[in-house]
């Protein structure tokens, strides 16, 4: 079984870092030639999002796994473009898209399943919406759709954060999030690969919780002060960052369970941090 990766980011590189010797052989995509040469020996391409050479698109057509991880651009979707009709006439099995639980927007708190409405309430994630529908067009039950809550693991949590002095603490009541441990949405990946028909997969913990509270809870570990407390209505924040804070709701992952056999080593935010601490992160 032959896999491609197309966009070897965070957490694609996190799953062929724990699962690439499952694989006959993995090859895949990067956007920048600094990048290829600091993951050598893996065999890697370059695509910058416009277009792609034609042997990268001839290993796209060969493989018998497909792992999107690019983004969708403000106007169309990269990969569909240079790879679309490859992947479709291809010998793929499965095409697994990592996409958001973004898609969903506000529900003010309530919890939601993959079966609730979508309602994508800015341009980024209605392209989100607009993408999934695109290939599974294409592709029907050889896609499947994992919407992952907000990422973090190795190099990328509050710990680190409180470390850098980067940390803040908005407060908007009544505010949470979905997370999912890097490590946790590579086993999810790997789960979608197994099930004879496609489908959509929220991947996210058991717990959505307010931000504040992780950098609280970091904090705690560190044994340093927690930031004080900054009103989300007059926090200074980008546009991008606000617009994580637009959406409220709690998303059940009852089906990736099911379905992909997914069970969480991180079924929270503080096992995840526990772990990382006991790993180094954050550390003096």
């Amino acid at each position: 079984m032959n896999l491609f990766v197309i966009g070897l980011g965070y957490t694609a590189g996190r799953f062929v870092q724990h699962y690439g010797d499952r694989f006959a052989h993995t090859s895949g995509t990067v956007r920048i030639e600094e990048k290829r040469a600091r993951l050598a020996p893996l065999e890697l391409d370059l695509f910058d999002g416009t277009t792609a050479a034609a042997e990268t698109i001839a290993k796209a057509a060969r493989a018998d796994v497909i792992l999107i991880s690019v983004p969708p651009g403000p106007a169309d979707d990269p990969v569909l473009g240079a790879f679309g009709r490859a992947i479709a006439d291809g010998n793929a099995r499965r095409v697994i898209y990592l996409s958001t639980i973004g898609v969903y927007a506000d529900h003010q708190g309530d919890w939601i399943d993959e079966d609730t409405p979508l309602a994508p309430e800015h341009d980024r994630v209605k392209a989100r919406v607009q993408v999934e529908a695109q290939w599974r067009a294409r592709l029907g039950d050889r896609l499947a759709v994992l919407r992952l809550g907000g990422i973090y693991g190795p190099g990328r949590n509050a710990l680190v954060e409180l470390r850098a002095g980067r940390a803040r603490r908005i407060v908007k009541p009544g505010q949470v999030f979905n997370r999912i441990h890097v490590d946790d949405a590579a086993a999810a990946i790997m789960g979608a690969i197994a099930p004879k028909a496609g489908g959509t997969w929220n991947i996210c913990d058991d717990e959505p919780a307010p931000p504040q509270d992780v950098i609280a809870y970091a904090a705690s570990l560190m044994g340093v002060a927690a930031p004080p407390e900054q009103p989300f209505e007059t926090a200074e924040l980008s546009p991008m960052a606000r617009s994580f804070y637009a959406s409220n709701r709690r998303v059940r992952n009852i089906r990736a369970k099911r379905d992909l056999a997914l069970r969480l080593r991180y079924p929270n935010y503080r096992a995840g941090l526990d772990a990382l601490w006991a790993a180094g992160e954050g550390q003096p």
